[in-house]
């Protein structure tokens, strides 16, 4: 479900409309997240590492009302929960685009992922399916710490849609920290709610 924004009343009315004419109008945070309890959570209830952070990173971005924007036919919808899709790998090193509706309860959401790799694993090419408005784009870049990334994208295709993705897990004493990535339409989306879903995120993977 989702509900349109009137732009006349909304206090994000001039800066929406200013970031909107920018050719680019996204921008992005690289920064280190503490995984060191997340990690050993997710192994004492025996639920992938990947489907954890996963999981919780869905979780967070629910939590902050601007993740839930989004820009459809030139008009500002609020969506009442927001999905994932991500890039999930094949044997021959090619990956697809999945969909993994969000489930609050994390051993039904690993149900749904692991069927959703299952199909991405034997299902051709990079679009596998219709996708809705409701996503936030997912990738996981295991093999690189990196410190900044950025996203292939063309300028003429509407996209208001953020990208979260996470690196290498990196473990120096005993303290395990990704390096976590975020960009978002900054019409819809300021530094302080990038800040506001880092804070959500942490707590969420240290519950």
């Amino acid at each position: 479900m989702k509900q349109t924004i009137d732009l006349a009343t909304w206090n994000r009315k001039e800066h929406f409309e200013f970031f909107s004419t920018f050719e680019e109008p996204f921008f992005g945070i690289t920064t280190p997240i503490d995984m060191t309890i997340a990690y050993e959570k997710a192994k004492a209830i025996q639920i992938p590492f990947f489907v954890y952070y996963l999981h919780k990173t869905i979780a967070a971005v629910n939590q902050v009302e601007n993740f839930r924007y989004r820009i459809e036919e030139n008009e500002v919808v609020l969506y009442d929960e927001i999905d994932a899709s991500s890039t999930i790998m094949r044997e021959d090193k090619t990956f697809g685009f999945s969909f993994m509706k969000f489930n609050s309860d994390i051993h039904e959401f690993t149900k749904i992922v692991q069927t959703e790799i299952k199909r991405i694993q034997v299902t051709p090419g990079l679009f596998t399916r219709e996708f809705p408005g409701n996503i936030i784009h997912f990738s996981a870049i295991p093999w690189i710490n990196f410190t900044g990334l950025t996203h292939s994208r063309s300028y003429t295709l509407p996209d208001s849609c953020p990208k979260v993705s996470w690196g290498k897990l990196i473990d120096e004493n005993g303290q395990k920290t990704m390096s976590m990535a975020v960009m978002a339409h900054h019409g819809l989306i300021d530094g302080y709610h990038m800040g506001l879903f880092i804070e959500i995120l942490q707590t969420e993977l240290n519950k």
